[in-house]
């Protein structure tokens, strides 16, 4: 897939999967999950691990910051002053200039508050961060997010966690003619196949936790959405055939023996 490159913000990614780092067993797991799904990109939750504190055992440890881009995402916080503070701690220790922002609204959905990450994402940019807020799939929060300096959207598939895959396709198309800047689909993904159709929409990548962490065998299910995002993306850019109600033949009969 030589040339097809994704670029956000200046910055050049290897791969359009794009992992979490939650729900592992161990760090060691974790840093074998990462390494077998191929993905340069890792979220960390920054309310929920030790990664400004560098003297305990530190997830940065087991993933080499020089060899992956770390992404420290705001999960967990329900305001925007909350997420905001998160995302200035993960900067002020030298995590990354970028973040996932999450402000979420409501605990048994863990849906998005889009007016708190509105609000969240403009003050961010303002002060220079490289914003990736995760919402929900409305193509007019999504154009909204992006006249407010995200560098890319992130609508969800799914409920986070909830592994039903993408309940509305026709939302992400619009997203996608909507808006000028990457689509990331966040959250929602369950198995291989639900990786796959989100690439083939042509979205620019697919990030994903539960997925893979929360898998019988996450090792093995990390090759596999590694296979199926590289698939889905294989597939879209060769173009599918239209879909027809009646057959039509595959070989020719021109010049067949009557």
């Amino acid at each position: 897939m030589a040339g097809d490159i994704l670029e956000i913000a200046g910055i050049t990614f290897r791969s359009r999967l794009w992992v979490g780092t939650g729900k592992y067993a161990s760090f060691e797991q974790t840093k074998q999950a990462v390494e077998a799904s191929g993905a340069d990109v890792v979220t960390v939750a920054v309310r929920r691990t030790n990664i400004t504190d560098r003297d305990s055992e530190n997830l940065l440890d087991y993933l080499d910051p020089k060899v992956y881009k770390i992404l420290p995402n705001t999960a967990g916080c329900y305001t925007a002053e909350d997420a905001m503070r998160y995302a200035r701690l993960a900067r002020a220790a030298g995590v990354s200039d970028m973040v996932k922002l999450e402000v979420i609204g409501d605990e048994r959905t863990l849906f998005p508050d889009n007016e708190a990450l509105l609000y969240a994402t403009r003050e961010l940019v303002k002060e220079g961060f490289i914003v990736f807020p995760y919402t929900g799939d409305d193509p007019i929060m999504c154009r909204k997010l992006a006249d407010a300096g995200a560098a890319a959207v992130m609508p969800l598939a799914a409920p986070i966690g909830s592994g039903l895959g993408i309940r509305n396709p026709y939302n992400i198309r619009i997203i996608m003619e909507t808006v000028k800047i990457p689509v990331i689909v966040d959250a929602g993904v369950g198995t291989a196949s639900d990786a796959a159709v989100a690439m083939e929409l042509g979205v620019d990548a697919v990030l994903m936790n539960t997925a893979i962490a929360g898998a019988r065998d996450p090792i093995m299910m990390a090759s596999a959405m590694k296979h199926a995002v590289e698939a889905g993306r294989l597939a879209y850019m060769a173009g599918r055939i239209p879909r027809k109600l009646y057959a039509t033949a595959s070989s020719p009969i021109e010049g067949m023996i009557m």
